[in-house]
């Protein structure tokens, strides 16, 4: 039995390492289907800080052209380790915590899920805060006096008005995680052609007020030369891996409940590149108007439909922006630390507890001081993709090369198994995440070494992938011999 006095879907699993939230989805419970999973990423890539890293990368100098073949091309790339993380979560029905016990051991993957689960705390403040200050926006253009209530006074640098806004945001994006899952797919069905046609609306606003399409493509780079670009280029492409490398890891967390691994497969084949680049591309041109209409690029919707002015543009905007960024933040950046909080202590924290830690971090960070161009792009995105990397080189590693795709289920919830390795960690991977990490911020305290960290995520993922496939392979053959060995029957779903 388990802490609420329910069946153990798990015989024989260790209290310290399960709970219902983490125990792998039964047959029953999979029915997430190819629409629900391109619905799902549709509504993601639909999102507030998807149209800033487009418009961030005008803001930076590029043209329209240059923006959208860097956004294309990084989408493509990080769209193979999502279906290669993607695949246990489906044949096991196992959230990303407990797949990640496979190659850290069964406590050590406290580790990678923890950083996973700051990094989305960071990405939840974010977009509260997003949500939080459109919703400011729309109440100063109604009432004026909005804002300078309570005189308007600043608080950590935020002004209490904004608190307000904020921290209501905030409460409605935890109210629907307490609902769980299933709220959360119906959510996202419905959320994700909304935001579209909104963000369609303000596109056709772009293109009236600069006067046609021209004037808007008529923007050219101010990146004069190879050099000038390549020194652009290269952190945008890592930042654009880097935007979905935490969903690169928890992608299981989500693909435990499709129906068949075509299902999930070919939903977020269809859900992310395509929908993402054309999103941002709108965000590419709307930024490229903004330069015809206002003499200067503005990267934040959110300024523009202020700048806008017209009441009823802002609300329509303001309706967009809350859908957008309720709808993305629930799917993206609570389930997974939720998760990934609970595997901490399993029989004391349950999913919707773990999503209001989650929500508390997200607070503590002080989200808006993150909200810039470039700070946004080359400090935030690129400093954690150098930790992002080496982890998802590992668990692809582990899972490909080392044990064929092949689990036992049930030891990734026991004590002792064949995934205890000592004492619950596999040194092995922490050494092989030191290094790829190590590498990649290299480049931070050596100037001439700096492209190692321009391209964290590619040189982290490199080295960690080399490093664990070596060592793992000398140190445990018996381990992955015992794996390979384990029957495809344990798993409660097809493969």
């Amino acid at each position: 039995m388990d802490t609420r006095g329910e069946p153990l879907l798990v015989a024989g699993a260790d209290r310290r390492l399960y709970n219902r939230d983490l125990a792998p989805v039964p047959a029953e419970r999979r029915v997430w289907t190819t629409y629900n999973y391109a619905a799902l990423w549709i509504a993601m890539a639909h999102c507030i800080p998807t149209y800033m890293l487009a418009a961030s990368l005008i803001q930076n100098g590029m043209d329209w052209k240059e923006a959208l073949l860097t956004i294309a091309l990084g989408n493509c790339i990080v769209l193979v380790p999502i279906l290669l993380n993607a695949h246990p979560g489906t044949k096991y029905g196992l959230p990303f915590p407990a797949f990640a016990r496979a190659s850290f051991g069964v406590f050590g993957a406290n580790v990678p899920a923890l950083l996973r689960a700051l990094v989305a705390c960071g990405w939840f403040g974010i977009q509260t805060y997003i949500g939080g200050h459109a919703v400011n926006i729309l109440l100063v253009v109604l009432w004026p006096g909005w804002a300078h209530l309570f005189g308007g006074v600043p608080l950590l640098g935020l002004p209490l008005p904004e608190w307000i806004t904020f921290l209501s945001f905030w409460a409605l994006n935890l109210l629907v995680v307490w609902k769980g899952m299933n709220a959360i797919r119906i959510f996202e069905n419905w959320a994700a052609p909304l935001v579209l046609v909104m963000t369609a609306g303000l596109l056709v606003w772009a293109i009236r007020a600069a006067h046609g399409l021209g004037p808007i493509t008529a923007h050219r780079s101010s990146l004069r030369g190879f050099h000038a670009f390549w020194v652009v280029f290269v952190p945008s492409l890592n930042a654009m891996i880097a935007y979905w490398a935490t969903l690169s890891l928890n992608v299981p967390d989500f693909t435990r409940y499709a129906k068949d691994q075509r299902s999930q497969a070919l939903g977020q084949a269809l859900g992310l590149p395509p929908t993402m680049t054309a999103f941002a591309g709108m965000g590419v041109l709307i930024t490229s108007a903004t330069v015809v209409v206002f003499g200067a690029p503005i990267w934040d919707p959110v300024e523009l439909l202020a700048r806008i002015g017209e009441p009823w543009v802002v609300a329509l905007g303001v309706v967009g922006v809350i859908i957008a960024t309720l709808s993305v933040n629930i799917a993206a950046n609570v389930v997974s630390p939720a998760n990934d909080f609970a595997n901490l202590w399993p029989s004391r924290i349950s999913f919707a507890r773990g999503g209001l830690i989650t929500g508390l971090v997200g607070i503590a960070i002080l989200p808006w001081k993150l909200l810039d161009p470039r700070v946004y792009v080359f400090a935030w995105l690129g400093g954690y993709s150098t930790f992002l990397g080496p982890i998802a080189g590992i668990l692809i590693a582990d899972y490909w090369l080392v044990r064929h795709a092949v689990l036992d289920p049930g030891d990734l919830y026991r004590v002792p198994g064949r995934y205890y390795y000592r004492k619950g960690v596999n040194p092995v991977a922490l050494v092989a995440l030191a290094a790829g990490a190590g590498t990649a911020l290299v480049g931070l305290v050596a100037p001439p070494l700096r492209p190692l960290f321009d391209y964290g995520w590619f040189v982290g993922f490199a080295v960690a992938f080399g490093v664990y496939r070596a060592l793992q392979s000398t140190a445990s053959p018996a381990s992955a011999t015992s794996a390979s060995a384990a029957s495809t029957s344990s798993a409660s779903g097809p493969p």
